[in-house]
């Protein structure tokens, strides 16, 4: 049974092909620059190799098609025909409080993901392009939607609601939603299933940390709050977004920048977060490179903010939670950036954090438990695996 899972964005078509019976991962990479000069499929074989073939894809359409084509090709293909996908999983950004669950695809979802599309119009409509696609190259393939929203669902109406005139919404739907909610879901049970404990019992924070990033803090396998709101601008500071911010700060800025709606959003999603600090690059490495050089002031100011956010939401979510029992890391960052992790667990030993530090600094993606032995509270390494989850729920919607 061979599950294709797709992540449209808005330029770029993240994909993975799995054969469920043995849990293997057939082929994976991705398209970028989609409607750019210099677009290409980067993808890596399962013995490691990578390779990149230039191709000029204008549109999504053309970019699914280069991808199956190379699925089936003669030099980098795993299959001998389209038939041998039994389905297609797909990453939905946001579904609002329509979708709690993953779901199978129809007309009618299609129509449900289109009134969502208000609330995440960089990602539900290139969502929904793959969708579309998928449709017209493949239409007899079942096709799964799996929302980064649903995971969130559970979270109690006094932890999404935001105090604003009740009637925005009740006629807009305004309100916390969270997202990279497969990935947090993913790692909150993961983790148990690592440590050999029952989620249930257990108070959990997961820290999914790249150049987007959210907190999440979940109860007895359940999410309770998590740092994104309305939108993935909310919380903490990311890549080029803002986080949280005074919305009276937002205010006059528009007032004295003579900023429109428009020119506003481009401000707090593209200009602001780590590349409005360090104004060299939105890239974690760039500013861990330039921060340990010592010389930028800039780049430590960037840093110290960034990890810093990271930490008064773990202390929050601590808090929310009664306490902690684990704390996990994922995310390009949060697997890989031993300073981050060190930075955000320092001073957290009132909580019962103790980490190993020769440990940490030697831990790049992979499974492993970087706190000490005597340490009240575990903390943890554990690399997302999205991609898995929404071929697992594939499945599941299938009934096979």
């Amino acid at each position: 049974m061979k599950i294709l899972v797709l992540n449209c964005g808005s330029s770029s078509i993240k994909y993975k092909l799995f054969d469920m019976n043995s849990k293997e991962v057939m082929a994976q990479g991705g398209v970028e620059r989609i409607g750019l000069p210099g677009s290409f499929l980067k993808l890596t074989m399962p013995s490691g190799e990578k390779a990149v073939l230039m191709h000029d894809i204008p549109e999504h359409t053309v970019g699914i098609e280069f991808i199956l084509s190379t699925l089936t090709g003669d030099k980098y293909g795993c299959i001998a025909s389209l038939e041998e996908i039994t389905a297609v999983g797909h990453r939905v950004v946001h579904g609002a409080e329509k979708f709690n669950s993953s779901v199978l695809i129809t007309d009618e979802v299609i129509n449900q993901m289109v009134e969502c599309s208000d609330l995440a119009p960089l990602h539900n409509p290139a969502n929904l392009k793959g969708i579309n696609t998928i449709s017209k190259l493949l239409p007899k393939v079942p096709q799964v939607g799996v929302f980064d929203t649903a995971f969130h669902q559970t979270m109690p109406k006094h932890a999404y609601m935001y105090a604003i005139p009740y009637e925005y919404y009740k006629r807009y739907g305004i309100r916390r939603y969270g997202f990279h909610g497969t990935s947090h879901r993913y790692v909150s049970q993961r983790v148990c299933e690592f440590l050999g404990v029952n989620p249930i019992g257990q108070r959990i924070i997961t820290c999914h940390i790249g150049n987007g990033g959210s907190v999440t803090a979940v109860k007895d396998g359940k999410s309770v709050d998590t740092s994104m709101g309305l939108t993935p601008v909310e919380g903490l500071m990311m890549g080029t977004r803002c986080g949280d911010v005074d919305a009276g700060a937002l205010i006059y800025l528009m007032e004295k920048e003579n900023l429109n709606a428009s020119g506003l959003s481009d401000v707090l999603n593209k200009k602001s977060g780590v590349l409005g600090i360090f104004g060299e690059s939105s890239d974690m490495r760039e500013l861990e490179d330039a921060v340990a050089k010592g010389e930028d002031k800039r780049a430590i100011l960037a840093d110290a903010m960034y990890n810093y956010r990271i930490k008064k939401y773990v202390g929050a979510y601590a808090a929310a939670l009664g306490g902690v029992d684990i704390i996990v890391f994922t995310g390009g960052v949060g697997e890989n950036q031993d300073t981050c992790r060190a930075a955000v667990c320092k001073d957290l030993e009132f909580m019962g954090v103790k980490l190993n530090e020769e440990l940490n600094a030697k831990t790049r993606g992979t499974e492993t438990i970087i706190s000490t032995p005597d340490s009240k509270v575990k903390v943890v390494v554990i690399p997302t695996d999205e991609e898995f989850t929404i071929a697992s729920d594939t499945i599941m919607i299938l009934g096979q």
